[in-house]
């Protein structure tokens, strides 16, 4: 893309990125996950079991997540996301963790959000 410093031509194409997000988005379930230490740990956990049951993505709703660290926001397919988490099922990364250690879930590497 050639560099611009036309303001008009840059509201043109943040509006077009809005409203593709918009499209994809819409009227949507989202499932938000602020994760305070993947900044420091390069891993976000992502939870499938609590307390003798099935939880966190492995019963949600949601059609897309959206993981925070710190202000960027990564947001993806429900789907995608627990494809990436399934490979690491049973691995060293298959760890016990929230309150109390009561909660199963993967160590996922922030990177493979981002591939």
């Amino acid at each position: 893309m050639d560099f611009n410093s036309d303001f008009k031509y840059d509201l043109k194409v943040g509006q077009v990125a809005e409203k593709y997000l918009s499209e994809i988005l819409g009227n949507k379930k989202v499932e938000v996950k602020n994760d305070l230490q993947a900044h420091k740990t390069g891993n976000v956990f992502i939870e499938y079991f609590s307390r003798g049951k099935l939880s966190g993505i492995s019963i949600s709703e949601a059609e897309f997540y959206c993981i925070v660290i710190q202000k960027t926001l990564i947001i993806l397919p429900s789907k995608n996301l627990k494809t990436l988490c399934r490979k690491y099922i049973g691995s060293k990364r298959d760890i016990k963790g929230g309150d109390n250690n009561t909660s199963k879930g993967i160590l996922l590497p922030v990177i493979d959000l981002l591939k």
